[in-house]
């Protein structure tokens, strides 16, 4: 998923949809495309009928494992039912053995898991990824999120800490640390690290009114977020 890939969005610990792009023409077909719509409409067996086809037609895609463990979760977590759950973990599992780094699936897993009171998997699950990928901001925002999202605020801020000193030139954690430190009072700080990121891309109006706003000392409500609800999600087209 390129989950709405971005740290910076809003917030909620709700649930809530988070769609994935398909990869590289893997699921661009009817299946595909059938899925999608019948997820939205809430018909989630359909669904699932719909990405086992397209994982019929390309066996082994990870983003078919991740379509179905995203059905499955939403399923589970609308009709409490564990089967689902386990079958939703399954397809996650499948997905990362074939893309270790499909983040979408990454992200779901560890909410699950935490749906799941198994806090200290999702955590070693995204330890483990950030491991195998020193270089990727990725998985440390992942952590940074979880974190977050358990008012660990802290580690949420090392997390991204982390992410910028492996991705000095990806603005996206140097704006999700200015998040955190704006709602936590660090005024200063937050306009350094939205100032940073303004100046590495300057094509994001909302950190611009942010830097606007915290240059004059007014506060502008809303705008961006440490990061969304990883919750589980159907793909788009």
């Amino acid at each position: 998923m390129r989950l709405a890939d971005r740290i910076p969005a809003c917030l909620s610990v709700a649930v809530a949809v988070i769609f994935v792009a398909t990869g590289c023409g893997g699921m661009r077909g009817n299946e595909n495309a059938e899925g999608v719509q019948l997820y939205q409409q809430g018909n989630y067996q359909g669904a699932v009928n719909a990405f086992q086809q397209a994982l019929a037609k390309q066996p082994g895609n990870p983003d078919s494992f991740y379509n179905l463990g995203a059905t499955y979760h939403q399923q589970a977590k609308l009709f409490n039912r564990p089967s689902d759950m386990q079958l939703a973990e399954q397809y996650y599992h499948l997905c990362l053995s074939r893309n270790p780094d499909h983040a979408a699936c990454h992200r779901a897993l560890a909410v699950l898991l935490v749906e799941e009171g198994r806090s200290p998997e999702a955590i070693a699950s995204l330890e483990a990824w950030a491991a195998a990928r020193p270089t990727d901001p990725e998985p440390r925002m992942e952590l940074a999120r979880l974190c977050y999202e358990n008012n660990n605020m802290l580690a949420a801020e090392n997390h991204l800490i982390d992410a910028i000193s492996v991705a000095p030139a990806d603005p996206r954690p140097l704006v999700a640390l200015g998040s955190l430190r704006e709602q936590t009072g660090e005024t200063n700080q937050a306009l350094a690290n939205y100032s940073r990121a303004l100046a590495l891309d300057p094509r994001q109006p909302v950190v611009s009114a942010k830097v606007a706003s915290l240059s004059s000392g007014a506060f502008i409500a809303g705008g961006t977020s440490v990061a969304t609800a990883p919750v589980s999600a159907g793909p788009v087209r």
